[in-house]
């Protein structure tokens, strides 16, 4: 598996507005990728808009976009979901909302999208970005362009998930996405096992954001054009319900 060792390479305007490089936190490596919203387009995607089935897999959607002569420069797995693979809450794909949001109270035990809060990572038709929990993205009331509801917060208001135990011996490979600022869209996943503990915290006291969501754990992985993937090893790869994207445009 290819890792990354700093600053995408490349073209000067890809490289400023689409960042990835390795970070140091606590003794622990993990990949961090910053896009510029207002330079780059990130977007959702789950099926085959000619076929209808799903890409399942961060390859198939690169040779997807290869054959509309679109060039993948970010791709990450979006989030959670059930057992029918497709999105477990919110999920909204250029305006149109697949599936509606999910405020059920669920068991904890039953997986991590029913550790509470959960939250929704969306992007708006202006262009902004942000996090918010899944009951403050409700009482908003404001319509996303795309957006996937996952859980659990792993920051909220700069408080790090008060169900996340310090020294926790759940150790899995983990992802999740923050907004810095309404501009500003930030990855990270882990590069080795970690705790939700520790993943929040690279968000706050690293990262600086105020609210984060995690995506998922143990399949997680992200890639950049060029270098390859960083995250899970691939032989714990599953397919995903849906895939953030950055395409060149």
């Amino acid at each position: 598996m290819l890792l990354l060792a700093g600053p995408l390479a490349g073209c000067a305007p890809s490289a400023q507005a689409l960042d990835s490089r390795e970070v140091q936190f606590d003794g622990l490596a993990f990949r961090v990728v910053r896009i510029d919203l207002r330079r780059e387009a990130l977007s959702l995607r789950w099926r085959d808009p000619d076929t209808g089935q799903p890409y399942g897999d961060i390859d198939t959607l690169r040779q997807w976009g290869e054959a509309h002569g679109k060039r993948l420069l970010f791709a990450a797995n979006a989030g959670i979901y059930d057992r029918q693979s497709a999105p477990l809450g919110l999920y909204v794909e250029d305006g149109k909302t697949l599936v509606p949001l999910n405020l059920a109270h669920g068991n904890p035990a039953s997986g991590n999208f029913s550790l509470l809060p959960n939250g929704v990572f969306a992007i708006y038709p202006d262009g902004s970005a942000a996090v918010r929990t899944s009951a403050d993205f409700k009482a908003d009331g404001k319509p996303a362009r795309w957006a996937t509801q996952s859980g659990p917060m792993l920051v909220v208001g700069g408080k790090l998930n008060p169900q996340f135990v310090d020294g926790s011996s759940s150790m899995k490979w983990r992802s999740g996405v923050c907004a810095p600022n309404p501009h500003e869209a930030v990855f990270a996943v882990s590069e080795a096992p970690v705790n939700f503990h520790d993943f929040a915290r690279l968000f706050r006291d690293k990262l600086g954001c105020r609210d984060a969501l995690y995506l998922d754990g143990s399949i997680s992985q992200v890639y950049v054009d060029g270098v390859g993937y960083a995250g899970a090893p691939a032989f714990m790869v599953k397919p995903y319900a849906g895939i953030f994207a950055v395409f060149s445009r």
